[in-house]
Parts: C-alpha cells; structure tokens; sequence
C-alpha cells in the first residue's frame, strides 16, 4: 500500500512540475514536449511516473496526445474543462441534497441569461431564438422531439452570451439534469406549461426587458423543480410493492 501512495505522490509531482512549465510559458501552445526518455531523464522517473503525468495533463485539457507522438501543448476550452466536472457532479447528484443545489445553481444562471439576452441580443440572436420558440411549438404532442427542442431553446439564449464558458456550462448541466427534464415533462399540463414560459421568456426579449426576462425564466425553472419533486414523492416505494 505504501509503494502505490509513493508512485502517485511522484506522478503528481512530475505532473506539478509539467503544469508549471506551461503556464510560466516555458512551453507554448503548439508546442510539443519533451519525449518520455527526456522527461524520465530530467526527473528522475519511471516511465510510468512520466506516462501518468502526461494523462493527468490530458484529462486536464493542457495537452494533446496521439499514438507514436510526442504530447502537445494545447488551450484549454471551455468545453474540456466542464467535462473534467461530470464524474464529481454525477456522484454528488447521487442525493436530494445535490439535486437540489444544482437545480438552484440551473435557475440562477440561466434567468441571468435569460435577463442579458433582454439587455443586450443583436437581431440575429433574438431571430435565432424566435425560430427555436417556433420549433419548440411545432413539437408539441412529440414527447422525444419537444424534449429537443426544449434543450435547444434554452441553448440559444447561452448562445447569445457569445461566451463560451456560458454555452459550455449549459452544456453540461444539461446532461446532468437530463433526468429532470424527462421527469417533470410527462406531468399533466407540463408540455403546454413549459411552452408558454418559453414564449413568455421569447417576449421579454423582444421588448428588450431584463427585468421580465428574468423573472419569467426564474418561474419557468422553479415549475420545472416543482414537477420533478412532485412526480418523484408519487414514485412507488419498490419496498413496499416487491413482493
């Protein structure tokens, strides 16, 4: 046990020492690295220390490896970044508690959205939005299609941010609140609910009001979370009905 702990303390030094390479510029963007000899030679490694480190760097998202060729230095996106979030936050969604922060955190970030599209859309951001309103109408009575285009209206109003930390960050709360959109969209009334707070978002931007805007994606969300919990407390308890 003591052997495994020193050998990931090393990895993780050599992979420190790697990191501190590229962000003081020592190594560019587009540069490569130095081979695994090299490394294993300048550190005082192990080829596995060295091969470690570049993964950790990899997961990262500081550097690009290909089969037969020396690691590349590459910029981090936004995209990459979030990725190295899901496992922690899928494991943290393992409770109500969690859920409930993210749901929070969702509601927050998306009627900011919501308010800076009123604030400041070009034409083309609110024409694209209007036409994603359109679609999301046209998919009514389709369960699978009007989850879609559900996805795809609220990605308009991140991608008219022109940031894309925003879009990736819906993203990726999309794949990790998937299960709450499918759940709280099969209660009664919720497709034709979840359409008329799309419009009414739709028309506070139009009128260029920030104010509405954020309200109305504040209660949009909020009947999202509510028909989530209420269609989980009316899940079957498997105790009590197995047999």
């Amino acid at each position: 046990m003591n052997d495994l702990i020193q050998r990931r303390k090393l990895y993780q030094e050599v992979a420190d020492r790697l990191q501190a390479m590229i962000l003081a510029g020592d190594v560019r963007v587009g540069d490569t690295l130095p081979s695994e000899r090299e490394l294993m030679e300048r550190f005082g490694v192990g080829r596995p220390a060295v091969r470690e480190a570049l993964l950790t760097l990899e997961r990262a998202g500081l550097i690009a490896i290909s089969g037969g060729e020396r690691a590349r230095v590459v910029r981090p996106t936004a995209a990459g970044m979030m990725a190295g979030l899901d496992a922690a936050v899928r494991q943290w969604l393992g409770d109500a508690a969690g859920v409930r922060h993210l749901q929070d955190a969702r509601l927050l970030f998306e009627a900011a959205l919501a308010r800076r599209a009123a604030a400041g859309a070009d034409a083309a951001g609110i024409a694209a939005l209007v036409d994603a309103l359109a679609e999301n109408r046209e998919a009514r009575g389709d369960p699978a299609r009007f989850e879609r285009t559900d996805v795809a209206f609220h990605y308009v109003l991140a991608q008219m941010s022109g940031n894309p930390v925003f879009t990736a960050i819906h993203r990726a709360m999309v794949g990790w609140l998937t299960e709450q959109r499918t759940i709280s969209l099969r209660s009664a009334g919720a497709e034709a609910g979840a359409f008329a707070s799309h419009r009414e978002i739709v028309d506070a931007v139009v009128a260029r009001d920030p104010d509405a805007a954020e309200r109305a994606m504040a209660r949009h969300l909020g009947e999202v979370a509510r028909l989530y919990w209420l269609a989980r407390e009316q899940e079957p308890d498997p105790c009590k009905t197995a047999s």
